[in-house]
């Protein structure tokens, strides 16, 4: 019996605080019992909210980007979209606008916590000042608004705290698919704190939001110099619709009949590179593919110095995402193992999430890669922020966007990425775009860094009672 948790209660002590009646012993772990034994002017989430609401949608449907555009439907973020305080606008999906008419509780507001209620319960996010407005929330995210109890970033570093995320497992109901009803989440104690403590809380975020804004802007800045130097800044894609080809200029050529590859914007970005006054080459001239290999998730551990990166870790425009990576046993020994080292890179070849590339940095080094996604390991390696930049832009992503079946499931292949074509820039200019890129990933690196500090003030808080 060493090592086994025992919770000896009286019956009143069972039905206090469980309303649905729960009896399974991690309900009554002993963090929780002495939580509220220590803890002490403890209030139930609800008395610090304003308003909160959770959306059920019918037959809504992701709608194509190009025809969301032209006709200005609004955005539907989703849990995939959050990244803890933050949301990522990289790859945003769109539904109708008669969603937006029939669903106005769904409507964000700046200002607003996000909390996934469905799935893994983990992410919290606020939304921003300089968010779209025009946009809906998914079903898996329940929105609040904060009352003058408590601050909202208060409230957020609480959430994603050791003791905000056991309540949350405490509360949720595991089925096949974890989920945690309005009730149970208004059910969540939350200790009052003094208002000083607050304000502290308050200025961090401050820091946080600063330093995340300044990281953005020079991620634009690097991007429109890039632009500028290989000739696409002003481009814009021609609307015809239609390409004319002789049989000999498409299929024997390509082996291609679709007439999405012919599409006469990929001929005008493919000149402009070609056209490059410093030349151009393919990928398969700078660098060698590999694809990665499918490991089962039996073979995942919570600690571990190899991580295996997923599509779902990859991005469009940001550092990998470290929330939810996952860990190999040291020992594990892949069949076809393709190992990542720090400067290679991984493009994401399968599905809707085609185009993600990103660079690996020394916390990856040795790390695999799934079996859905392709390692980039290039003959030279300075200025490889340069690289993953230029990977990431219309030059090289629309070149993607050409080359991938059009099927139920998109994929490309390490032969098609190998021939994608890009211009060559002076050294130079490399340099300079790269020291901005990494400049950006810094300030974003600190701004979770203070993030943490906040979540670990709010513990310390606690704990001082």
């Amino acid at each position: 019996m060493e090592g086994l948790e025992v919770s000896v209660l009286n019956l009143k002590d069972v039905l206090a605080d469980n309303e649905n009646i729960r009896i399974d012993s991690e309900y009554f772990r002993k963090q929780f019992l002495s939580f509220f034994k220590n803890v002490p002017n403890l209030k139930p989430l609800e008395f610090f909210v304003k308003d909160g609401y959770r959306v059920v949608y019918e037959n809504t449907q992701i709608v194509e980007k190009d025809e969301s555009i032209v006709n200005n439907y609004p955005y539907f973020l989703q849990a995939t979209d959050l990244e803890t305080p933050f949301i990522k606008t990289d790859n945003l999906f769109y539904v109708k606008g008669e969603d937006w008419i029939r669903y106005p509780k769904g409507r964000i507001s700046r200002g607003e916590i996000l909390i996934e209620v469905k799935g893994k319960i983990e992410k919290v996010s606020i939304v921003p000042d300089d968010f779209p407005e025009k946009t809906l929330v998914s079903r898996s995210l329940f929105k609040l608004t904060v009352n003058e109890n408590i601050s909202k970033h208060v409230l957020l570093c609480y959430l994603i705290s050791k003791y905000g995320t056991a309540f949350k497992d405490r509360y949720k109901t595991n089925l096949l698919i974890s989920y945690i009803s309005k009730p149970d989440l208004y059910r969540i104690p939350i200790p009052e704190f003094s208002k000083d403590f607050q304000r502290s809380i308050d200025n961090k975020f401050e820091s946080i939001f600063e330093l995340k804004g300044q990281s953005q802007q020079l991620y634009r800045q690097a991007e429109e110099l890039l632009l500028e130097t290989i000739g696409l800044k002003d481009f814009k894609p021609s609307q015809e619709g239609k390409n004319i080809k002789s049989f000999k200029e498409s299929f024997l050529s390509t082996g291609r009949l679709d007439a999405e590859y012919y599409q006469p914007k990929y001929e005008e970005i493919e000149n402009v590179i070609k056209n490059s006054p410093t030349g151009y080459c393919k990928l398969k001239d700078i660098g060698q593919f590999k694809n990665g290999s499918l490991i089962s998730d039996e073979l995942y551990i919570s600690k571990s110095k190899r991580a295996y990166l997923r599509i779902k870790e990859l991005s469009y425009n940001q550092p990998i995402a470290n929330n939810d990576v996952v860990f190999i046993d040291d020992n594990f020994i892949a069949t076809n193992e393709t190992v990542v080292n720090t400067d290679d890179f991984v493009f994401a070849t399968i599905g809707n999430t085609i185009g993600k590339v990103n660079l690996i940095t020394e916390c990856y080094n040795n790390s695999f890669i799934s079996n859905n996604t392709s390692r980039f390991r290039m003959k030279e390696t300075k200025y490889c922020f340069f690289y993953e930049l230029l990977f990431r832009s219309i030059a090289v992503q629309e070149q993607i966007q050409k080359e991938f079946t059009q099927t139920a499931q998109p994929k490309i292949g390490n032969e098609s990425l190998e021939n994608i074509i890009i211009p060559l820039v002076e050294e130079p200019k490399q340099q300079q775009i790269a020291a901005l890129i990494e400049e950006s990933f810094y300030l974003r690196r600190e701004s979770e860094r203070l993030l943490e500090e906040a979540k670990e003030m709010v513990e310390r808080e606690i704990e001082k009672e």
